[in-house]
């Protein structure tokens, strides 16, 4: 049996969320974003029109080459990183700056190393000025879900890679925004660590049903996560593809279904591979 696959081009029809979004889920309008670094002949269009209506409660992928915009498309969702044309909008609010509201998890961990596992979950807490009895009870609460209930009193440097990253994403969990923003979370990690975070992301997103927008460079893990992928061209990042996942969960990726997605996807992101090798090559732009 052949995976189905719905295509759209740019501008995005609205694509349905698999279950019903949770309460604080949010929305998120792309419309015409572009981004522009540097002026005159050494300017790079890292984005060039890129439009996606991004529904509340949405797992969406965002796939392709180094050097085709994921990251600065995530950055410009996250207001690190103002665009030089369009729009993006959370809830029909104009995003012009980070707000609480959108988490980030990098793949740097990002941890305080100077701070306990149980201090960095409860940092943004205490920055807001939550009251200790009830960030005490946010902090075990997360870190009882993640796994990290025996670690409070460890610090970074004691973890592996893969409960650093917990630590991270339990951070992030304890303010509750409505958005996650996550840049190749576990790409640093080795396989069997990869798909066991995989696993507990899935478990978090069907629990609480945030919008979570997922940068990754591999097409296996943006099929065994997404609801949607989006896949963008070799620089200047344009909208190439917008695929909606057809597969239910949990996916098995030994499934005809899978790899006959997982073929098609890699056709598309080698087409871009080859697109920026010949780029590298000559040393010219590629429109």
């Amino acid at each position: 049996m052949t995976a189905q696959v719905k295509t759209a081009t740019a501008p995005l029809r609205r694509a349905e969320p698999a279950a019903r979004p949770g309460p604080g889920a949010a929305e998120i309008a792309i419309e015409n974003a572009s981004k522009v670094f540097g002026t005159g002949e050494g300017a790079v269009v890292a984005l060039d029109g890129v439009s996606a209506a991004i529904p509340g409660g949405q797992f969406v992928c965002l796939l392709g080459p180094s050097g085709c915009g994921k990251s600065t498309l995530l950055n410009a969702i996250a207001g690190f990183s103002p665009l030089t044309g369009g729009s993006i909008r959370m809830n029909g609010r104009p995003v012009v700056d980070p707000g609480p509201e959108r988490g980030m998890v990098f793949q740097e961990y990002a941890l305080f190393p100077w701070m306990t596992v149980e201090q960095n979950i409860r940092f943004g807490l205490d920055i807001k000025g939550v009251a200790r009895s009830e960030a005490d009870a946010v902090v075990a609460r997360i870190a009882q879900k993640l796994g990290l209930s025996d670690f409070l009193g460890r610090f970074p440097k004691d973890l592996s890679g893969g409960m650093r990253q917990r630590v991270a994403i339990a951070r992030i969990l304890a303010l509750d925004p409505p958005v996650m923003l996550m840049d190749e979370p576990f790409g640093a990690l080795d396989a069997l660590t990869r798909r066991t975070l995989q696993d507990e992301l899935l478990r978090i997103w069907a629990e609480y049903r945030k919008t979570i927008v997922f940068v990754t460079h591999s097409i296996e893990e943006a099929i065994y996560l997404a609801d949607r992928i989006v896949v963008l061209t070799y620089r200047p990042g344009r909208m190439k593809r917008d695929l909606i996942v057809p597969l239910a969960r949990p996916r098995d990726t030994a499934s005809a279904e899978f790899n006959a997605l997982k073929r098609e996807l890699a056709g598309l992101v080698m087409e871009e591979q080859q697109r920026f090798t010949q780029a590298e090559l000559t040393g010219s732009a590629v429109d």
